[in-house]
C-alpha cells in the first residue's frame, strides 16, 4: 500500500519532520550525480526516495507540513518533486554549500523552534532512506514522540538482518521499558569489518544506526550550546538573516553565517557525547540504499535469481542485478555482478564490491570528468536537455520546456544556435523581435543577440538546438531577467551586443 494512504497514530505536540536532503549517494554512481543525487531518484515503484519519505513524514505529523533542508542548486528539484507527489506546503531550508548533518540539523532546530515554538518536536529523517513496514514504522515514531515529550533525545537503531559491513552500529544497554522495548545507548560503533558486524549480529545488543533522531527544539539547542557553542550560533544566525525565495516556501540561510559553522556530522557533534541518549527498535524493512546492494532487496525478476529494470536480455546468467536507463543490455554467463547502464556510463562490478564505487567516483573526480557532475540529461527549472551529439565547435541538444514556463532572457558571447521545433508551440524573443514557431519550423540566433524561449502551450514544447562557435560551455549565459530567480553573472549588467538582421527571423522548413 502506498504511504500516503496509510493513517499514522494520533499525537498530542507538534511534531515537524525534518527531511535531510543534502546528500550526494556516490554509492550509487552512475545513476546518482552530484546534480541528481539518489534522493531524487525513483529506484523501485513510481516515486523518489524523497517523495516516499515526504509521504511517510505527512502522515506521522498532520498538524506540521514537512521541512526538507538540502542544497541551494537542488532547490528546484526539490520544490518540483514535492509538488508532484502532492506535498504544496513543505519549506526548504537552502543550504549554500553543504557541511555535514549537524549544522544542517540546528539550522533546522532554530527554525522549529521559531515557528513554532522551543516545545515542537523535530523529527530528524533521512531524505533518501527506503522503509517497507510503515504501519511498524508509526508505532515506532509514536513511541519516540511520547519520550521527546519527556525531554529525551531519542534515535531508532535497526535490528541487524545480517553482518552489515556498510552501516554503523549502536550498541545498547538493557532495557529501559519493557512495555516501550526502548534501550539506552552505550556506544557509537564505526563501519566494522565481517568479523565484527557478525558478532554484532550475534550479540543481541547492536543495532544499525539510521541516523534518525528525535527531540523537542529546546532541548538539542540548550545540548547543542553546551557542546558546540559556535556551531549553534551560526546556524541561528543562518536562520534569522535567511532570504525568503521567489517562490514563497525556501528560505536560502545566510551564506556567511552558515558557512562559519564547523563542518562535523550530528553523531560526532552531539549524539555520541550524551549519557542519555535513548534507543526505540524499528523492524520496518529499512534500508538507507547506500549502495547498489539494495536492489538484492527487490524481487527477483527470473527464476535464476536475476533483479533486472529496464531492457535487460540474459542468458545462463544467476544472481545478477541489472539496471539499463537507457539500451539493451545482454549477458551471457555472468553470475554475481552488478551491472547499471546509463546514457553516458556503465558500472560493470562482482556484487561483493559495490562499496568500492565510491573510489571510482572520487578517480572520476580527480580526472576532471563530467560523468561526476552531471547526466546526458540536465534538468532545470523550466524542464530538461539532453546532449546528442558534439564535436569540434559544435553542438546537438534535445531541449523540452514544460507548459508555461520558460528560459531566461539571455545572450551567449561565444555561440549562434539553431532552433527546431518538433513537437509543441514556442514563443521566441530575438533581439528586438517575439514571434510563435510551431512543429517543422526553425528559427537562427546570431551570436551576441538577447533572446528567450517559452513554452505558451498545454504540452511540453521539444525542440532541437544547434549550437556553433568557439566556445560552448554552459557558463557562456549571461542572464538579464529570470523567473526562478536564478542570479545573472556578473557581466550581465554590461549592454550587450545586438545582431538585428533578417536571420532572426522565423523561417518555415
Amino acid at each position: 500500500m502506498d504511504c500516503a494512504t496509510r493513517t499514522a497514530p494520533q499525537i498530542s505536540r507538534i511534531v515537524t519532520p525534518v527531511l535531510m536532503a543534502g546528500g550526494n549517494g556516490s554509492r550509487l554512481w552512475p545513476l546518482s550525480r552530484e546534480s541528481y543525487p539518489k534522493q531524487f531518484l525513483a529506484l523501485s515503484g513510481a516515486h523518489s526516495l524523497l517523495q516516499n519519505t515526504a509521504l511517510r513524514a505527512r502522515a506521522i505529523a498532520d498538524a506540521s507540513a514537512p521541512v526538507v533542508i538540502g542544497s541551494d542548486a537542488h532547490r528546484f528539484l526539490i520544490a518540483e518533486q514535492l509538488r508532484d507527489a502532492g506535498i504544496g506546503n513543505a519549506t526548504l531550508l537552502l543550504e549554500p554549500e553543504g557541511r555535514d548533518t549537524a549544522p544542517a540539523a540546528a539550522a533546522a532546530a532554530h527554525y522549529v523552534a521559531g515557528r513554532f515554538g522551543d516545545e515542537a518536536i523535530v523529527f530528524l529523517m533521512a531524505a533518501d532512506h527506503a522503509i517497507t513496514d510503515l504501519e511498524g514504522f508509526y508505532k515506532a515514531v509514536a513511541t519516540g514522540v511520547e519520550l521527546a515529550e519527556q525531554g529525551h533525545i531519542v534515535t531508532f537503531g535497526v535490528h541487524p538482518t545480517g553482518p552489515e559491513t556498510g552501516f554503523g552500529y549502536l550498541q545498547c544497554s538493557a532495557a529501559l521499558d519493557d512495555l516501550m522495548a526502548t534501550r539506552q545507548v552505550q556506544a557509537f560503533v564505526e563501519k566494522p569489518d565481517s568479523q565484527r558486524a557478525q558478532s554484532f549480529c550475534e550479540s543481541g545488543d547492536h543495532y544499525w544506526n539510521s541516523g534518525m533522531f528525535m527531540f523537542r527544539a529546546d532541548r538539542f539547542l540548550s545540548v547543542l550550546e553546551s557542546l558546540e557553542p559556535e556551531l549553534s550560533q551560526g546556524a541561528g544566525e543562518a536562520v534569522r538573516l535567511a532570504v525568503q525565495g521567489p517562490d514563497e516556501m525556501s528560505l536560502s540561510l545566510h551564506p556567511e553565517s552558515f558557512s562559519s559553522c564547523r563542518k562535523i556530522s550530528i553523531d560526532y557533534a552531539v549524539m555520541e557525547k550524551l549519557d542519555d541518549l535513548v534507543l526505540v527498535p524499528l523492524d520496518v524493512g529499512w534500508d538507507d540504499v547506500g549502495s547498489w546492494k539494495f536492489l538484492a532487496g527487490l524481487p527477483a525478476t527470473d527464476d535464476s535469481g536475476n533483479c533486472a529494470r529496464g531492457d535487460v536480455l540474459m542468458q545462463d546468467s544467476h544472481n545478477n542485478l541489472v539496471h539499463a536507463d537507457s539500451r539493451l543490455v545482454t549477458m551471457i554467463g555472468v553470475e554475481d555482478h552488478v551491472v547499471v547502464e546509463t546514457g553516458d556510463a556503465v558500472l560493470i562490478a562482482p556484487r561483493s564490491r559495490v562499496q568500492d564505487v565510491k573510489a571510482v567516483v572520487q578517480q572520476l573526480k580527480q580526472a576532471g570528468r563530467h560523468e561526476v557532475a552531471t547526466h546526458h540529461r540536465v534538468f532545470r527549472p523550466w524542464g530538461h536537455y539532453e546532449s546528442i551529439a558534439d564535436g569540434d565547435r559544435f553542438q546537438v541538444k534535445r531541449i523540452t520546456v514544460k507548459p508555461g514556463h520558460k528560459l531566461s532572457l539571455q545572450m551567449h558571447h561565444h555561440r549562434a544556435e539553431h532552433w527546431v521545433v518538433v513537437r509543441g508551440t514556442a514563443r521566441v524573443v530575438c533581439a528586438d523581435r517575439e514571434f510563435l514557431l510551431c512543429e517543422d519550423q526553425s528559427t537562427y540566433i546570431p551570436l551576441g543577440n538577447v533572446h528567450r524561449l517559452e513554452n505558451p502551450g498545454l504540452v511540453p514544447l521539444e525542440l532541437i538546438e544547434v549550437q556553433s562557435g568557439a566556445y560552448l560551455g554552459e557558463d557562456d549565459i549571461v542572464r538579464f531577467d529570470d523567473v526562478y530567480g536564478r542570479a545573472a553573472e556578473p557581466r550581465a549588467t554590461a549592454q550587450a551586443t545586438v545582431v538585428d538582421t533578417d536571420t532572426s527571423l522565423a523561417t518555415t522548413i
